[in-house]
């Protein structure tokens, strides 16, 4: 048993057999082992009567092809070794397996192996009285040219088959179960190919079972525009790209391969953004974000889209862009039911409203444009901003060491909302404390909304509470911000079970409101300077604390030696404070 880094330890030797029995254990009601074979049938299958679709491919692309089989989709699949053909013998016994006397729809990616196994198996078929037709998936557009129609299609010259190939099973399987014969299941699944594009990219490749090293890599930095599911090479290496860039590059390769629209289309498009196996589909919704608003400034219109794993190439990192033109016909196809362990669609009612038409957006308090003139609330607002955001990459390795490191991140999010808040809320005059008690009110909802979790509560909560204490003045004071901090200090005590000691930000906020208290006959600038000097020399010596409070209360000592990230942040923010004070 061997352990890579991509997962727990495997048997290459036996992980085609161990994988495909535990998909058949946990989906026993959709799927079973075709028997002494690599491969899978459905539950429904054989059907009397009706066309079989049986598909196939390797190893190491779950969902792709053994998740797709189920009523309405595949009927069966065979399936090799990692990244390898399933042979002509185990594609005979799958597809004998679901053969129901209507003919058998072969229908898989172009790649060399798997045309000439596929092949082979069909050539068995038809010696035994079997009509077999088969349709190849060619959508990858960074592979080759496009097929020439009435052509066949050239395994080593023309278009792989990638997460396009969903579509065209979807199609087929859809066909096959509302009882087409196999010659128009076939001129189905084949428009659907003809209809559909795909383009992908990668950011780092795949460790195989056993191995201890990737099958490929990925400069650190760059995204392998074009790049295969087996790690072939791609069109062009380019810089990291951000969600944006990313989304706008898979649309740009895909609308100038676009095919001409098949008669009756109206700019529906089924749209798939798939995941290539490590990729988060957190990560992967911020990039569809994008690509609906490119692909409907296109004049398309995204029917049912699917953001998911749908063809992986094990661990990889990276997401490809599929697109299908539709018409009516392909659209019925496309929406009809199906269950198959990876993928259910359900008939129901679906339109095409834009995600933001379909709840109405909240209204925006309108934002002012003059950071030259902001009020004193605003304006220190801004300061600490500027300053945290300069300290953001600390502020999140301080976090990291016993935390999830987005401390920085999330409070310089939460700041430049609070920073808009407070600027639209802020009317003035400038010595007016209520004035800049009522923005920090805001400020304070606006950075937690912003921020979110523990340390956005607590620092929305801080501005919040130092917000009323203004609200309720007429005139500016030491004692009068004395008094504030010293309310903010019992509320984000009150908010989050802390006490001085137990490594949080209240070991920064206490001494600053002791000294502030301490100095509250004097001028005010000159007060909050010393304060926040006290602020930041406790926050260094947080190092010497062993946190007790919070997520990092279960990490024990391995918080000791490092000052905390909430301390430091809010010591950052007061001297901030400060420096604006004393302008």
């Amino acid at each position: 048993m061997t352990t890579t880094p991509a997962g727990p330890g495997h048997d290459p030797g036996t992980f085609r057999e161990d994988w495909l029995e535990g998909l058949a254990d946990a989906y026993a009601r959709t799927v079973r082992r075709v028997p002494d074979t690599y491969g899978v049938v459905g539950r429904h299958a054989p059907r009397p009567g009706k066309v079989a679709v049986v598909i196939g491919g390797g190893s190491g692309h779950y969902p792709a092809f053994a998740g797709l089989v189920g009523p309405g989709l595949a009927d069966a699949a065979a399936v090799g070794d990692v990244f390898a053909s399933p042979s002509a013998e185990q594609v005979y016994r799958t597809a004998r397996a679901a053969d129901g006397g209507a003919g058998v729809l072969f229908s898989y990616g172009n790649y060399a192996g798997d045309v000439m196994h596929f092949g082979l198996a069909a050539r068995r078929l038809a010696a035994e009285g079997v009509d077999v037709r088969t349709v190849l998936v060619t959508d990858d557009v960074a592979s080759g040219p496009p097929p020439v129609e009435g052509q066949p299609v050239d395994p080593s010259r023309d278009r792989r088959g990638v997460a396009g190939d969903f579509f065209v099973f979807k199609v087929a399987g859809a066909a096959a179960e509302r009882g087409d014969d196999l010659a128009g299941v076939a001129r189905l699944a084949a428009r659907a190919n003809a209809m559909t594009r795909t383009f992908g990219a990668a950011f780092a490749g795949c460790t195989l079972p056993g191995a201890n090293e990737p099958l490929f890599t990925v400069d650190a930095g760059t995204t392998e525009l074009g790049m295969g599911i087996h790690g072939e090479p791609g069109l062009r290496t380019t810089r990291h790209l951000t969600a944006s860039g990313l989304a706008d590059a898979l649309v740009d390769n895909l609308l100038r391969e676009l095919p001409e629209p098949p008669a009756g289309g109206d700019g529906r498009v089924a749209v798939l953004l798939n995941g290539l196996g490590r990729t988060k589909y957190e990560e992967m919704f911020v990039v569809y974000r994008q690509v609906n608003r490119r692909l409907r400034a296109a004049g398309l219109h995204p029917h049912r889209p699917e953001v998911g794993e749908f063809v992986t190439s094990f661990d990889m990192a990276g997401v490809s862009l599929s697109v299908m033109l539709l018409d009516d016909e392909l659209a019925e196809l496309y929406d009809a039911p199906c269950d198959t362990p990876a993928f259910r669609s359900v008939p129901g009612h679906h339109d095409d409203l834009r995600p933001e038409e379909s709840v109405p957006a909240a209204s925006a308090a309108p934002v002012r444009t003059t950071p030259a003139n902001d009020l004193p609330a605003t304006a220190a607002l801004q300061a600490a901003l500027d300053l945290i955001a300069a300290n953001e990459d600390e502020l999140g390795r301080l976090d990291a060491v016993a935390g999830d490191g987005d401390h920085g991140i999330g409070i310089v999010r939460g700041l430049r909302a609070a920073v808009a808040a407070a600027r639209a809320a802020e009317p003035g005059p400038a010595a007016d404390p209520r004035s800049a008690g009522a923005a920090l009110l805001a400020a304070g909802l606006a950075l937690a909304d912003a921020s979110g979790g523990a340390s956005g509560a607590l620092y929305g909560t801080l501005l919040a509470e130092t917000g009323a204490v203004l609200a309720k003045a007429d005139t500016y004071s030491t004692a009068l911000l004395a008094d504030a901090a010293e309310a903010a200090q019992r509320a984000v005590s009150d908010l989050g079970g802390a006490q001085v000691g137990e490594k949080t930000m209240l070991d920064a906020l206490d001494p600053f409101r002791t000294e502030l208290r301490a100095r509250a006959a004097e001028p005010l600038p000159g007060a909050w300077k010393a304060a926040a000097q006290s602020a930041t020399r406790a926050a260094s010596a947080t190092a010497g604390l062993t946190p007790s409070r919070g997520r990092a209360a279960r990490m024990g000592t391995l918080g000791h030696g490092h000052p905390d990230a909430g301390a430091v942040s809010l010591s950052l923010l007061v001297t901030a404070v400060g420096d604006y004070l004393n302008g």
